[in-house]
């Protein structure tokens, strides 16, 4: 049999170093999965539940493996699914392939069945490069221009295959007018700004007393030069949620999360400096940042487009994090007066304290902080851990202790609910070696994550290390939003949108072959999270928690305080509890260990 379009299509990703397709099959694809299929192994598939979970994966995977991450999926609505999972891709910089099936070129303009216009459909959010497939010869490049452009610019990209296409007998490009004649390979360059922009980045820093560092995933690689910057300068270091794990924790001068997931340390550092260096990060909220006119300002960014936009800075570096850190390291000097740093460290310590006892504050039935607390000293060496959108995030952000050698990410720019454990998953095939957690809300869990517990359920066996645990936040409640509705715009909790069925996700996973821990009481807690974390086949971890436990910003606002007074008065469904609950976190920040 001669080697058909989709056989060439795996084989030139496969000499790419693709080793996994994350999606879901279908008539308008068939082609290339019979492909795969002939292709013995080459690249492993992993069937999703859902092609919008497929994409998440395929984002997850390249922020986890930092290659390549492919995803699949038919024509019509196949196609149409992949689009969620694409953004978060596009909003977090991450490179990830998409490749769609469409309807036969004879077909196409005829409004044929799950025949869409999808070209313009992926053009947001694949604009880097999206192309329909019109011959066998045209192929070749269409693979190449995708994957490279996709490494190259850290974006998704999009390849259109119709149906028919996908079947015909490849051939080559000939050597004649009109065609083009691509090949393999693409290796990241050497990015670092010039010296005169290095020296005029020095003279800022070197000229604050008490200079702030705001780190993102940008820094991720780039630990040690953190570091070494963060102690020439005296500095503080807060970190946005996508560059958690880019600086252990337990460094004393790490501020932890910034903005509303954010810590206290944090935001009084960004108030009182007077110099900001900003690494990597696209942090979008301007009111946890100096305000303007207030400090001055350097920021270190891969893409330009990036910069100045958050504040205004003084001096932008176009460059690679590690290598601009590390040109900059020798023009910066010592700070004479430690008093700004020492200020910091105190500031961290004392955090700790309160933070402690809110999540040791009683609650009907658990906790929700105390869930993140606990699991906290328990996290194992090299852990990866995943949290969805919503409540669970503040948790997540604020109680998780990162170590040296820890992964921790989330859908950051489109903060998606839903992605949490399809995350997980795409952890496990980048890394089957490591043990990965997750933690969720019962919202997503019911959006979708749930089905996605299938797919974990299917490809266990496969991954060296067993221990993978999707913790579920079970409240019953849409969290986040309703604090919000309470605190941003003055109503009360509206029930109908969001309070969610009672669901038994711990009976669900025993239901499916894993393995179900259930509690809802605290002093059960540290328990269960041993026992899940020795548990040699995945857990899904349900705790009944409580929702009236407010995920407070670092400052309350007057603003805030009166919207949250106006919502009581407007007579919220659970005014009793969520009195309760606030008066309690509320007062752990000014007398710690009072109930």
């Amino acid at each position: 049999m001669s080697q058909t379009v989709s056989d060439f299509i795996i084989q030139r990703l496969h000499q790419w170093g693709v080793r996994h397709i994350f999606g879901y099959p279908g008539d308008g694809i068939n082609g290339v999965f019979g492909a795969m299929n002939r292709a013995g192994g080459k690249i492993g598939f992993v069937q999703a539940r859902h092609e919008e979970m497929a994409a998440f994966m395929a984002s997850a995977y390249a922020k986890f493996s930092g290659q390549l991450g492919v995803c699949i999926a038919t024509s019509g609505p196949g196609a149409s699914h992949l689009v969620t999972g694409l953004y978060d891709a596009l909003l977090d910089h991450q490179p990830v392939l998409a490749i769609v099936g469409q309807q036969s070129r004879s077909a196409l303009g005829g409004q044929y069945q799950q025949e869409l216009d999808l070209v313009s459909m992926f053009k947001d959010v694949a604009g880097a490069y999206v192309m329909q497939a019109s011959s066998p010869a045209q192929v070749r490049h269409l693979i190449d221009r995708s994957v490279r452009i996709a490494l190259a610019r850290r974006v998704p990209t999009a390849i259109i295959l119709p149906n028919d296409l996908q079947e015909e007998p490849y051939e080559d490009p000939p050597h004649a007018h009109g065609t083009l004649h691509s090949g393999i390979g693409y290796s990241a360059p050497s990015i670092r700004p010039r010296d005169a922009d290095l020296d005029r980045a020095a003279d800022v820093l070197n000229a604050g007393k008490k200079v702030a560092m705001l780190i993102g995933a940008g820094a991720l690689n780039a630990s040690d030069e953190v570091i070494a910057v963060a102690d020439r300068l005296s500095a503080g270091c807060a970190k946005a949620l996508l560059g958690k794990a880019a600086l252990p924790d337990d460094l004393p001068w790490v501020t932890g999360s910034i903005g509303l997931l954010g810590t206290e340390p944090s935001y009084k550092m960004m108030m009182n400096c007077d110099t900001l260096l900003m690494i990597g990060s696209g942090f979008p909220y301007a009111e946890f940042l100096p305000k303007e006119g207030a400090a001055r300002g350097v920021q270190i960014d891969l893409d330009a487009g990036m910069m100045s936009i958050r504040f205004p800075m003084e001096v932008g570096l176009v460059g690679d994090a590690a290598e601009t850190l590390r040109a900059l390291l020798p023009r910066l000097s010592p700070k004479a007066d430690g008093s700004w740093r020492k200020g910091i460290e105190d500031n961290v310590a004392t955090w700790w304290k309160p933070l402690d006892g809110r999540a040791h504050q009683p609650a009907s039935p658990v906790n929700p902080q105390l869930v993140a607390w606990e699991l906290s000293p328990r996290l194992p060496d090299r852990a990866i851990i995943t949290s969805d959108s919503g409540s669970c995030a503040n948790w997540f952000a604020r109680d998780l202790r990162m170590r040296r050698g820890m992964i921790a990410t989330l859908s950051g720019g489109l903060a998606s609910m839903g992605a949490a454990v399809p995350y997980a998953i795409a952890a496990k095939f980048a890394h089957p070696d490591r043990p990965v957690i997750a933690l969720v809300g019962d919202g997503a869990m019911q959006m979708n994550n749930m089905a996605e517990l299938i797919t974990a359920a299917k490809y266990w066996r496969d991954w060296r290390d067993p221990r993978f645990i999707i913790c579920v936040f079970n409240n019953e409640d849409l969290n986040q939003v309703t604090w919000e509705q309470r605190i941003i715009n003055g109503d009360p909790k509206f029930d109908a949108s969001q309070q969610i069925p009672n669901v038994s996700y711990s009976r669900f996973a025993e239901l499916i072959g894993l393995r179900g821990i259930y509690v809802d009481s605290p002093q059960v807690l540290s328990s269960a999270w041993e026992q899940a974390l020795a548990s040699e086949m995945p857990v899904v971890l349900e705790v009944k928690t409580d929702p009236e436990v407010p995920p407070l910003p670092p400052h309350i606002t007057l603003q805030q305080a009166k919207n949250f007074s106006l919502a009581l008065l407007k007579g919220d469904p659970n005014e009793g509890g969520v009195i309760r609950g606030a008066a309690r976190q509320v007062l752990e920040s000014i007398l710690p260990g009072r109930e």
